[in-house]
């Protein structure tokens, strides 16, 4: 009886231990996935960020994160020349660009 006592034992032992192991999988894959959904939109959505400011230059019309609308007068480096208005000129960093607008689109 004592044998069967002592299977029994560590057959639960056994059947614990690896259901643990499976929860642990289960959770590192949940995580694993999240992470995954999480990071390649925002990757994309940088990279296509990134190509927008490589390829701006004089003339186009753009918007700052702070929601000021110009055009680029002079690009020099990480820095731009912005004509906001007809005698106002700022300078603003490359990455303070938040959108480049169409020719056709206006100011609201």
């Amino acid at each position: 009886m004592d044998h069967l006592h002592f299977m029994a034992t560590i057959a639960a032992q056994s059947q614990s231990a690896s259901s643990g192991w499976q929860v642990l999988i289960m959770y590192a894959l949940l995580i694993a996935g999240m992470c995954f959904l999480m990071v390649v939109p925002q990757r994309k959505r940088q990279k296509e960020q990134q190509k927008m400011l490589d390829t701006l230059k004089s003339g186009d019309r753009v918007v700052t994160t702070s929601g000021i609308v110009g055009t680029i007068v002079n690009a020099k480096g990480p820095k731009f020349i912005m004509k906001i208005a007809d005698d106002t000129k700022i300078e603003i960093f490359r990455s303070y660009i938040q959108a480049k607008l169409d020719k056709s689109e206006k100011a609201e």
